[in-house]
This record gives structure tokens, C-alpha cells and sequence, in this order.
């Protein structure tokens, strides 16, 4: 066990090794106030973070990706992850990073998927098809009836450029458009990511959602499934910001503050089996950029587990889990329920902050 651990999860952590514990964290206090207990449901979602290399360079990003990221998975890695698939058929293969596509193994994840017959689904950061060394990835997932989950903070310029870089919002629309022609929106799945621009709840999703569509569609004629909305976690540089506009406590406050019960039964971490760029098994993304690999005597990598040697094991946490279970709830898959205690933050960006 390492410092990490130790400072996130040091009840969690004594059960994994026998240590007295010292003291519960703050999410499972709030878990014991509600009588609730976290465990796992039935695996349906393997989350393939393939590594940290992305083409941008996002303030909200829990991943700290960028262009000059080495970290990425190796073709013996990506086989063995690839053969775990094929056995197991999982429902869902979620790939992420980084930007996914910059990984040499991407359209073999997409392809072995599809053969399993999982529903795949391609975290794009939209910018990566205007890129001319990606321009093919439109028809390519289109081909393969990828689910493409596509983030898109505002459907504002300044406020998308704000938190993703100059000139971000316009290759995001032309890459858009790109996708509403292979069918995007229409025939085939396409979700649009919400983060708030500062340290607030999100709004709500299903209101939310309603105002992009107005907008989106009568500013540039593009039309999209749904939207999902999720609680930018403190970690990384959204952190970083936290601690520099000396805002931390004060966000941490509101996620604990906020903490919703009823969004515990939906929380990922349930379903989910999250894998790092050297096949390491998380709970979350969110947990692995924390560091804190699943154990069961020594650290597992997915070639360790199968879904049934999993059921028991328990969800590691930290005080990070409460953004998950702030208001409506957060996932990768958005709010977890229609509403939830807590103020939230208008899509508008926040002055002051990044």
C-alpha cells in the first residue's frame, strides 16, 4: 500500500491487509450516515483506458493527458486484453484515454468488440477527426456502429474555448457535422458530454439537454441522441485549480454536502471493470488515475480475474467517490438520478476560473 492509498481509502486499505483500521474516509462516513453499504451488481461494462497521449490539453481533465504522454498500451497487452473479451463477452466496451485513437490498438479494441458482440463505445474528444491523420474515423465507426460519446462542455465558442483551448469549438462543430453525415444523430448513437466550467453540480441533465438541442441545431444544424452531464471530479489539473483559486475545501464541501443516497444503487464502480494502459483492474477511471489497482493478495491485471472472481471483492474508495454522489449523481454514463440536494452551476463560465 502506498501514501496514496493510505491518505484516500486507509479503511478499505486494512481490510485488503489485515491493518487496524485508523479511520473511515469521507464517502464511506457518509455511506454509514445513510445506512448503505456499496457492493458490487452484475459486471456489464469493460472500460479500456488505453493511454494518456491526446492531442489536447483540457482543464478539466481527471486523466492529465496531453500530446507529450508517453504512456500508452503495448500490442501484448492489448492481445491479452483482447482475448479476455472474446471470453468473457462483456455488454459494453467502453474505450477512453487520452484520446482512444491515438492508440495503435484502437480499431483492433473496436473490431474485437464488435465480434464479442458488445456495444462499443469511442470517447472522442471531436477535435481528433480534424486531425488529416484521423479524418477516417466518421465512416470508420459509423461502419462498425460505434456509440460515440463526444465532449462538448457548452454550445457557447468562449466557453468551450475556455476550458479546452483556442479554437477548440470549431473543429468540434465541423467534426460534428462530419459525424451527423455518416448518420450520427440519426441512424446511429451520439452522446454529448456536459462538465461544468468551474467548481459547481451540474445542472439538470434533462433541461440541459433540451437547450443544447435548441441551440445546436438552429446555430449549426446539427442534431445529436442525448446529453450526458458529469461532476468534474478533484483530481489532476481541475485539482490544480481548485487548490489555486483557493476553492478546494469549499468544493469539497459542496460535493459532501450534496450527497444523494438514492445515487449509490446506479454508481459505475458497481458495474464496471476499468483497465489501465498495462491491463491493471480498477473500480473507475477515476480510481486509476489515484492509483488504486484492486488487489487480492497481490495487484490484479485483467488476465488475473474473470466477472465471477470479481463479485466479491470489495469497491475501493476515497474521498474523490462523493463527486459521483453529489446532486443527481455522476458516471460515465451521466446523472443517476432526475434530481438531487445542491446548487448547481449555469453552463455559462464561471469568471475567475479556468
Amino acid at each position: 500500500m502506498d501514501a496514496v492509498t493510505d491518505l484516500l481509502e486507509p479503511a478499505s486499505a486494512a481490510t485488503l491487509t489485515g491493518r487496524k483500521p485508523r479511520r473511515r474516509n469521507r464517502f464511506e462516513l457518509k455511506l454509514d450516515e445513510h445506512g448503505l453499504e456499496l457492493t458490487r451488481s452484475r459486471f456489464e461494462v469493460l472500460q479500456i483506458n488505453v493511454g494518456r497521449k491526446c492531442n489536447q490539453t483540457c482543464r478539466h481533465c481527471h486523466v492529465d493527458a496531453g500530446p507529450t504522454r508517453k504512456e500508452m498500451m503495448d500490442e501484448p497487452t492489448a492481445r491479452k486484453v483482447g482475448a479476455w473479451i472474446l471470453r468473457h463477452r462483456p455488454k459494453v466496451v467502453d474505450i477512453t484515454g487520452g484520446a482512444p485513437e491515438l492508440s495503435d490498438h484502437f480499431r483492433y479494441f473496436v473490431e474485437t468488440g464488435r465480434k464479442a458482440g458488445a456495444h462499443v463505445i469511442d470517447r472522442n474528444n471531436l477535435t481528433i477527426i480534424e486531425t488529416r491523420p484521423y479524418a477516417w474515423l466518421p465512416e470508420y465507426l459509423a461502419g462498425h456502429e460505434v456509440e460515440v460519446v463526444a465532449s462538448l462542455p457548452c454550445y457557447l465558442e468562449d466557453n468551450v474555448n475556455a476550458q479546452r483551448g483556442d479554437g477548440v469549438f470549431a473543429k468540434s462543430i465541423a467534426a460534428l457535422r462530419k459525424l451527423s453525415a455518416a448518420g450520427y444523430g440519426t441512424r446511429l448513437p451520439l452522446t454529448l458530454v456536459y462538465n461544468p466550467l468551474g467548481p459547481y453540480l451540474p445542472p439538470d441533465q434533462d433541461a440541459l439537454e433540451r437547450d443544447y438541442k435548441r441551440e445546436l441545431k438552429s446555430r449549426y444544424g446539427i442534431v445529436f441522441t442525448r446529453l450526458i452531464a458529469i461532476t468534474n471530479l478533484p483530481l489532476a489539473r481541475f485539482a490544480q485549480d481548485l487548490q489555486e483559486q483557493g476553492k478546494w475545501d469549499e468544493y469539497l464541501d459542496l460535493l459532501a454536502n450534496s450527497f444523494n443516497p438514492a445515487t449509490v444503487e446506479g454508481l459505475m464502480c458497481r458495474n464496471t471493470l476499468n483497465i489501465g494502459w498495462r491491463g491493471e483492474v480498477f473500480d473507475c477511471d477515476f480510481n486509476q488515475m489515484l492509483f488504486m489497482q484492486l488487489r487480492k493478495e497481490k495487484p490484479l491485471f485483467l488476465w488475473d480475474v474473470t466477472p465471477d472472481s470479481m463479485a466479491d471483492l470489495p469497491i475501493r474508495t476515497g474521498f474523490h467517490c462523493l463527486g459521483c454522489t453529489a446532486g443527481a449523481g455522476s458516471s460515465c454514463a451521466g446523472a443517476l438520478t432526475a434530481s438531487g440536494p445542491g446548487p448547481t452551476g449555469p453552463p455559462a463560465a464561471t469568471p475567475g476560473f479556468p
